[in-house]
């Protein structure tokens, strides 16, 4: 069945043209109408991060829900993965989450989280997009049944606990002079006060959200501002979260950006060396390293692969038993704390490692050396993967000279009409031929 609304992260898109409050609306009423589930006053909490449209869509949402008879929870702005722990926390039927996490102010979206705190199966969603298309107006509550709505004052000190809680009670981080870039966006609160309860000394950047500035030039996607703020204050680490804080990536002490994939290597040693990994593995996408792969490997450790897409890899976790998994955007899940990914808890966990070892970041952290790496991008029929028998050869050939040194990987977009061609190996020059070669034949049969 073809979707209509929900992409591969929820709903999301351009703000009043196609996130209107019509939409919303209509969201709150069907979701809610699915998850009234038993005799109980049924709750619903919703969080958003710092766009301007947020309280538009979060109002919208508020009257869908009270609409159909559910008491709404409003958090305000909070990061993703702290809506989903609060979900669960507050015994909530269902969580909200607006956002469009590393996207533009003029983009928006909503994420949905089941009672467990978890975000919705495809199938869930389907049901969600059928509702959409019927008529709820006869299933409405009627006037003594609406649902109230009311804001919770005390959620940044409950998510700032419970992240903490992540952390042996006795480590602190005394010593450390830590930049925090919160990409004006839903952790401008939370990780600073979290990280200086913690001891560190901070240096807020991306804390001063006015609804038109979520991710510009600060966050996870703008490193500069970061690397050039360590560089200035001579931090020993720079953190930078995205607009909804469920990623992260880290810049050592001399400015050099830590992707996902070498935090993921610093994470899965220091569990293996605690005995925390709940089996000999961690689960990445197509997209991590080769270089991280053999690291793994050296320590006795495998690397599970999945479709890009931190959904995909939490659920290979889920399936599998795996507690460790991540992007090397810097979608990071620890499954035995949050049930999504989590930049502050992620970078907490780094920080630890850190502090005990007393080394400097430039050295804990760059536990590999990665491969050369080639993406490129080329627009074919809609995103959809090419069939044709010389371009099927040709890329055949090319996966053969990059030999077991190397990857190659040809995949069709899941949000946009391209094909992306990422070729990785030990020889860079022959890496760029490779991927240059399968783009001519793409070119060529698109043509």
């Amino acid at each position: 069945m073809t979707r209509n609304y929900f992409g591969t992260d929820g709903i999301r898109g351009r703000a009043n043209s196609e996130i209107t409050p019509e939409l919303a609306l209509k969201v709150g009423q069907a979701a809610g109408l699915l998850f009234r589930r038993g005799d109980h006053r049924n709750r619903v909490v919703i969080g958003k991060d710092t766009r301007l449209s947020g309280y538009m869509i979060e109002s919208a949402l508020q009257a869908g829900f009270t609409s159909v008879g559910m008491d709404v929870l409003l958090l305000g702005p909070m990061p993703t993965p702290a809506v989903a722990m609060l979900t669960r926390s507050m015994r909530c039927d269902l969580g909200v989450m607006i956002s469009a996490s590393h996207n533009p102010y003029e983009d928006n979206g909503i994420k949905l989280f089941g009672p467990d705190g978890y975000k919705l199966s495809d199938e869930v969603e389907m049901e969600i997009e059928t509702l959409l298309g019927n008529d709820l107006g006869k299933r409405l509550a009627g006037s003594s049944d609406l649902g109230r709505a009311k804001r919770i004052e005390s959620v940044h000190a409950r998510y700032i606990e419970f992240a903490k809680r992540t952390l042996p009670r006795a480590l602190d981080f005394e010593g450390l002079r830590v930049v925090i870039d919160c990409a004006n966006g839903a952790a401008y609160r939370v990780a600073p006060e979290a990280l200086w309860e913690l001891g560190a000394e901070v240096f807020p950047l991306g804390v001063e959200p006015n609804g038109l500035n979520i991710n510009k030039d600060v966050g996870s996607t703008a490193p500069e501002a970061l690397t050039r703020k360590v560089r200035e204050v001579r931090a020993d680490v720079g953190i930078a979260l995205d607009g909804d804080a469920d990623r992260v990536i880290v810049v050592d002490e001399k400015g050099h950006l830590i992707d996902g994939d070498q935090l993921m290597a610093v994470i899965a040693r220091s569990w293996q060396e605690d005995d925390l990994l709940s089996k000999p593995a961690i689960v990445a996408t197509i997209m991590s390293n080769l270089g991280l792969e053999r690291y793994l490997g050296g320590l006795g450790l495998a690397l599970e692969r999945t479709a890009v897409g931190d959904r995909y890899v939490l659920e290979h976790m889920r399936r599998n038993g795996y507690n460790v998994g991540g992007e090397q955007s810097g979608h990071i899940i620890l499954s035995d704390y949050a049930t999504t990914g989590d930049g502050l808890l992620s970078a907490l966990q780094v920080l630890a490692v850190v502090k005990r070892s007393g080394k400097p970041v430039s050295e804990v952290c760059h536990s590999f050396e990665p491969y050369p790496q080639v993406l490129k991008n080329m627009r074919y029929k809609a995103g959809q993967r090419p069939a044709e028998e010389n371009v099927v050869s040709i890329v055949e050939a090319a996966r053969g000279r990059l030999g077991n040194e190397g990857r190659l990987v040809v995949r069709p977009s899941g949000t946009e009409p391209v094909i992306r061609v990422m070729g990785e190996g030990g020889n860079r020059q022959l890496v760029e031929q490779v991927v240059d070669d399968v783009i001519e034949a793409l070119t060529k049969s698109a043509a």
